[in-house]
Parts: structure tokens; sequence; C-alpha cells
């Protein structure tokens, strides 16, 4: 019995020792010869310090091109389909080195296109508001065609043109006394059949209507006279309003006996 404690109480005293063996004791921390610091060198920072803010909308920025990193390309609509289908067309057509040339020529051809366009609508919309047959391109001294008409000119056979030209002439409105003149005689060449009346129609056609060359020589003439003075809106003196009533005159007497 006293033989196992001697054994076991030598056990005890090894471990211990080992133990003793393991601990690692500090050092101290390595000193710099010759350098000694105290509280003295301990520096403090005073400067002040702003806070930072991230600016509203800051996301927006990295929505630029730049900062796609992956490209996808848009789906092509019907739109783009039919450029590449004409762009085909034209490329086997003219023989084109590629399908950008072609492309290129469709894109410059639409575009004209859509300048002509733009132009003939302009020239429409005009035509419709002046309602005098080009005259807004062609000037004054344009030889007019057409024959436009007001509301109480619409049917020209219930006109009494002796009146009306009567009370143009005291109001010294000649170039609306010519107007009559030249209306007058159109009646006059309905009602003995020279011509077929139409508020549609123009000078041109009812020329064409005249059958014998001495009519269609005096019926010439006096469109003449009327497109000048009526469209041409010069104003006439005494003289050149005379000359041309005495031709109405005679006309419409030579229209009127048949």
């Amino acid at each position: 019995m006293t033989r196992l404690l001697f054994i076991l109480s030598f056990l005890f005293c090894c471990g211990v020792s080992k133990a003793q063996d393991s601990i690692v004791i500090p050092q101290d921390p390595p000193k710099i010869a010759g350098i000694k610091y105290t509280e003295k060198d301990i520096q403090i920072d005073s400067n002040s310090v702003e806070a930072k803010h991230f600016e509203k909308n800051f996301k927006k920025k990295y929505t630029d091109p730049e900062f796609i990193y992956e490209y996808k390309a848009p789906e092509k609509s019907w739109w783009d389909h039919f450029m590449h289908w004409l762009a085909g067309v034209f490329a086997s057509l003219f023989n084109f080195k590629s399908v950008k040339t072609s492309l290129t020529f469709v894109g410059i051809l639409f575009r004209i296109l859509a300048v002509l366009i733009v132009i003939v609508l302009i020239y429409l919309i005009a035509r419709s508001l002046t309602k005098q047959d080009g005259r807004w391109i062609f000037g004054k001294n344009a030889n007019k065609k057409a024959i436009f008409y007001s509301d109480a000119e619409k049917n020209i056979h219930l006109l009494d043109f002796e009146k009306l030209i009567k009370e143009s002439i005291e109001a010294g409105e000649r170039r609306i006394a010519v107007r009559y003149y030249y209306l007058w005689l159109l009646k006059v060449m309905a009602q003995h059949n020279y011509i077929e009346w139409d508020i549609e129609k123009t000078n041109s056609d009812y020329l064409y209507e005249l059958q014998q060359p001495a009519h269609k020589e005096e019926f010439t003439y006096l469109s003449y006279l009327y497109n000048y003075i009526w469209y041409g809106e010069f104003e006439i003196d005494d003289a050149i309003f005379q000359k041309t009533e005495n031709r109405f005159k005679k006309a419409l007497k030579t229209f009127g006996n048949g």
C-alpha cells in the first residue's frame, strides 16, 4: 500500500513539472535603441470631420451606357423586319456589296419620299386655301383655267347681269364688272347650246365644246382678258375697261344671235 502511494505521488509531481514547463511567459515589447516615448509624444487630431452624404438620385448615373457591361440587342419590330426585307430586295436588284449599304440606300429613299409627300401636302393645302388653282405659285400673270363662283353666282341663269354690271360700274368696281360680263357670256353661250353649263367646268372645257373656229378665237381672247383683269388684280383705267366692255358686248351679240 505504501509503495502504491509513492508511485502515485511521483507521477503527480512529474505532471506538475511538465505543466509549468509549457506555460508561456510574456516578454516585454521590444525597445528601439536610443528612443524613449512619453505622454508628450502623443498627438491628438483636432481637425473637424465633415459628414459625407450620397447625392439624390445617385443611382441614375450608373444607368449610362458605359456602366452596361452586358449588352442585349433589342428585339426587332415589324418595321425593322420590313426594312431588312426591302433592303434585301434592293440588294438583289442593284448588287449592293453589303446589307448595311442596302439599308442606307433604303433609308435615304424613304427620306426623299417623305420630303416629296410633305411638299405635295403643302401645295394642296395652299391651293385649297387660296382657291385660285395654283395662283400662289405662278403669280398674277398666270393663265387661269378654272372659274370660281360665290354663292350668288352658282346659278348664272337666275342672275340679272345687266343690273349687276351697272351697279358695279357705279361703285367703281370695274374688275367685278368684267367678271359679270364673262359669266353673262357663259350664260348666253349655254342658252344657245354652244356649251353645256356646269359649275365644275373650266374655261378650257368650254373652249373645247365650241365647234366654230371663229367662236373659239373670240372666246380664247375674252378668256385672256378675263384672266388678266380678274385674277391679275390689276387696276384698270377707263380706256382699258371701255375696250374690254365693247369686246364683251360684241361677243354677247355674236353668240346671242346664233
